[in-house]
């Protein structure tokens, strides 16, 4: 089984930066259709990052990338603004693989 392990997350000012990690590990053959989501308070969960697409709140913001030797995906955040606050979970585009506990990022403004 896949267990994915997402960390990096922590309380930043807006216009700050960070990079989340997510590990994976167990019998996961590629890091293929990997992508970065998130939740925020009250909301759906949301794709927002992956190899074939960005959301367009975070286009040209965010950068989704990945070390297939560390089997690790990262998300390079930059010019957080606060309406990215949530916890951010990795998952593949299918959602195949069980939830994480995800990383909670907070942006203040």
């Amino acid at each position: 089984q896949v267990q994915l392990v997402e960390s990096g997350g922590g309380l930043v000012q807006a216009g700050g930066s960070l990079r989340l990690s997510c590990a994976a590990s167990g019998s996961i053959r590629s890091l293929n259709g990997m992508g970065w989501y998130r939740q925020a308070p009250g909301k759906q969960r949301e794709l927002v990052a992956s190899y074939t697409m960005y959301a367009d709140s975070v286009k040209g913001r965010f950068t989704i990338s990945r070390d297939n030797a560390k089997n690790t995906v990262y998300l390079q955040m930059n010019s957080l603004k606060p309406e990215d606050t949530a916890v951010y979970y990795c998952n593949r585009w299918d959602e195949i693989y069980p939830w994480g506990r995800g990383t909670q990022v907070t942006v203040s403004s």
